[in-house]
């Protein structure tokens, strides 16, 4: 699922309580709305447990970081975490200069995340199939 502004969000694996989503571009004011209508839908569809992919999130502004800190309030609030996996260093800077690092659950890798999180809720890591970097490939 691509956002217009080059923004993706892309469901990686899950299963009934988790979900790992592989998160490009850059969020901020432009990709917000659609961030947020994405991820609450997942959270909707009953996953309490998101592993963010970070690895080709290139750009993360204020309006981002509001994004990631609401949809851990929104976890948080239905027994859920938000673990944010393989942060680049400008996205980790910007984590630590707000303190927003003591906050969000962070993780050099998506295996690291899962391995957080109790067995019943993980789901099978690495995917079974390929993941392609383009929709629909």
């Amino acid at each position: 699922m691509t956002h217009a502004n080059g923004l993706a969000v892309n469901l990686v694996a899950d299963c009934d309580a988790c979900v790992v989503v592989r998160v490009s571009g850059a969020l901020d004011h432009v990709g917000e709305q659609f961030f947020r209508t994405t991820m609450g839908g997942y959270v909707d569809t009953g996953y309490r447990f998101v592993v963010l992919d970070c690895s080709a999130l290139v750009y993360c502004n204020s309006r981002g970081l509001n994004c990631l800190l609401g949809l851990h309030w929104l976890l948080g609030r239905r027994r859920g975490r938000l673990l944010l996996a393989c942060v680049g260093r400008r996205v980790q800077w910007m984590l630590d200069h707000t303190g927003s690092r003591e906050v969000l659950a962070v993780f050099p890798t998506v295996s690291r995340a899962l391995a957080s999180l109790p067995v019943a809720v993980r789901p099978a890591w690495p995917p079974p199939h390929p993941v392609s970097a383009e929709p629909g490939i």
